[in-house]
């Protein structure tokens, strides 16, 4: 059994092209519909209500692509909405929960921490799913809104002072609380992994939830005979919401690879 349609994947932006990286060298058959709905980037300082909106939007147009199954690549709408996947009719997959799983089994002083979007600390959403897993874990959260906003610029080159500095005073709290292991809880954020690392220090373990939700894509997909099976590469699209050159700029960095030429911009309102 197999199904040679496209993985569906979204994000508010650049963040969840760090999805994308891993799908790309766990599931390399797979071809991919990315929408980044850069045009309304970030996600984390919305209301509820707002990022409700977005996602369903976000959802219907890769259903409109007809996509095989829907990867919420943003810890935002994954926090927020998860719960607008539930009536889609092809299956969808949040990056709370695969994320969750793996800081539990990688911790060993169950002092866990998780930086995200302020929407995505204010709904504790990670810290419910780590507590279904693990009781008696301590959980320590930290917004960090200004994370997204250095990654779209592309303030990601190694040793960049204002990204470094920006990392240590929202991350020295979690330093001070001695904790073990840490969720990079939004998707954006395992581009600054090397500044995060640095900072935290080689004792701490992080979660990059992009490589999770890939690993637990690729085995719900392969459980579900959803995986494809093709004689040609396959062929990845991407849509934006804005313009088509920063973006372009940007993702053939996080990438490892160049997609000029295969992002087009799209009017996701509509939708």
């Amino acid at each position: 059994m197999a199904d040679n349609k496209s993985i569906g994947v979204f994000d508010s932006g650049l963040g969840g092209l760090t999805v994308v990286r891993e799908l790309l060298s766990y599931l390399p058959n797979e071809e991919i519909v990315y929408f980044g709905d850069t045009g309304r980037v970030p996600y984390g300082g919305r209301s509820d209500e707002t990022i409700i909106k977005y996602a369903m939007q976000d959802e219907r147009f890769l259903l409109d692509q007809g996509v095989k199954l829907i990867i919420a690549a943003c810890g935002t709408v994954s926090s927020v909405a998860a719960h607008t996947g539930k009536s889609l009719p092809v299956p969808f997959i949040e990056v709370v929960t695969p994320a969750a799983q793996a800081a539990v089994e990688a911790t060993k002083n169950k002092k866990i921490g998780v930086i995200g979007t302020s929407a995505t600390v204010k709904s504790g959403a990670y810290e419910k799913k780590i507590k279904s897993f693990c009781e008696n874990a301590e959980v320590f959260s930290a917004d960090c809104p200004i994370f997204v906003p250095l990654v779209e610029a592309g303030w990601i080159e190694k040793g960049d002072v204002v990204t470094r500095e920006t990392v240590q005073r929202y991350l020295q709290p979690l330093k001070e609380k001695g904790v073990d292991t840490l969720i990079l809880g939004c998707t954006h954020y395992p581009v600054l992994s090397d500044f995060i690392s640095e900072f935290m220090g080689e004792d701490v373990t992080l979660i990059n939830t992009g490589l999770t939700a890939a690993l637990h894509t690729a085995e719900f997909m392969r459980e579900n005979g959803l995986l494809c099976e093709r004689d040609m590469p396959p062929k990845h699209h991407y849509f934006v919401s804005d313009h088509t050159d920063s973006f372009t700029k940007v993702a053939n960095i996080l990438l490892g690879q160049n997609i000029n030429g295969a992002v087009s911009r799209v009017s996701v309102t509509k939708y």
